[in-house]
């Protein structure tokens, strides 16, 4: 997510461009699993973890590690400054969530499908991209190229029906709804995100996809972004300081996302799907950030000084001399970067409350997601 005043139709577009990319990725191997039937675990004890043979992730920035760098603009410092020390192509001063699921399953951080400096794809593959929605806007496509030649950097075959599908999207489309229409009219848009949502699983299953870890969306109305320019009325915010409206947007949208994964449960005999609610972990965090040593839920790390603060993902020219934004001195004290994403802190916390399973549907850890027998 860059800008949530406006989805760009390249942006859109790079969504859809990822599921051409990763069809092509798929059928340019010598064989395709797509006929092969998913698998459990490699054996039946309860105490079992999945074998992921590799990670492909799909979404906009909250999990982007590189896309949209690779492909328009580099991200600027401070971006990485905390893990990383440079910018990583990631919108944070560190790890994202799908980095610290990388690390949990033991797996190598997933380089971005676009960035084409010495790739590794061996072990699966970034395809977030900033930006990115559900639905496609004004029918917008890239053409995913020739990837034969990246043969030797690709998984084997069987890998892709072992390897876990993590998405991680909608936000951008429920930003882009609050911006152009009434709440109302956005709620009422809701179906038909949802309905390219399921267009796009049912696709990535008939490629053989057959494990997925979904995550809903998180509370749109506490992103610090929305302060900046139009203050709420202080009776459009709930208890905690987000705004109501925006957030009652964002669960209705999970609600149905919820409800879609079920009935996609009983029409996808082979796969494995496990609803994840980062709503409920994004809001408790911010709802008890104190007690969690963070400062001013609602403000923010990464920012410019002078007009508009927001811009972490940009440098700017001031009589001639380009500026790069500046970070507050400790990013750990708080849970927004740069009033859109998340620092590496606020990323961590909310990461060792999904993986665990705890906040899930069913409550099944990442490293059990492929267990059909728990779901």
């Amino acid at each position: 997510m860059r800008s949530l005043a406006k989805t760009t139709i390249a942006a859109a577009a790079l969504l859809l461009f990822s599921f051409a990319a990763f069809k092509q990725i798929f059928n340019s191997r010598p064989e395709t699993a797509a006929a092969s039937q998913g698998y459990t675990s490699s054996s039946d004890g309860d105490d079992d973890d999945c074998a992921f043979r590799a990670i492909f992730n799909f979404g906009d920035s909250n999990s982007d590690t590189g896309g949209y760098s690779a492909a328009f603009n580099r991200l600027p410092p401070p971006n990485g400054r905390t893990f990383f020390h440079r910018p990583s192509g990631r919108s944070s001063d560190g790890r994202l969530i799908i980095d610290f699921i990388a690390e949990r399953l033991k797996m190598p951080y997933l380089s971005a499908y676009l960035d084409s400096f010495m790739p590794n794809f061996r072990r699966g593959a970034n395809f977030a991209e900033c930006g990115a929605t559900i639905q496609p806007l004004d029918g917008q496509m890239f053409q995913s190229g020739n990837i034969l030649a990246m043969e030797s950097h690709l998984p084997s075959p069987d890998d892709f029906t072992k390897a876990l599908y993590t998405i991680d999207s909608g936000q951008n489309d429920l930003s882009a709804a609050v911006s152009s229409m009434t709440v109302g009219k956005a709620k009422a848009s809701i179906s038909n995100i949802i309905n390219h949502f399921s267009s796009n699983i049912e696709e990535l299953y008939k490629l053989g996809a057959r494990t997925f870890w979904i995550h809903n969306t998180g509370p749109l109305g506490c992103l610090p972004y929305y302060f900046v320019d139009y203050p709420p009325n202080p009776g459009a915010l709930d208890a905690v300081g987000c705004i109501q409206s925006h957030n009652e947007l964002a669960q209705a949208f999970n609600s149905q996302l919820k409800d879609r994964i079920i009935l996609l449960r009983s029409q996808l005999r082979d796969a494995v799907l496990t609803y994840v609610d980062i709503y409920t972990a994004k809001y408790t965090l911010i709802k008890t950030a104190c007690t969690h040593g963070f400062v001013d839920p609602l403000g923010f790390c990464c920012k410019y000084h002078d007009g508009d603060p927001r811009g972490c993902w940009k440098m700017r020219r001031v009589n001639g001399t380009e500026i790069n934004p500046s970070s507050c001195s400790d990013p750990s004290k708080y849970i927004s970067w740069d009033s859109v994403h998340n620092t590496e802190a606020a990323n961590k916390w909310i990461s060792d409350h999904i993986l665990n399973g705890s906040l899930n549907d069913p409550q099944v850890p990442i490293s059990q997601a492929c267990r059909k027998n728990i779901h």
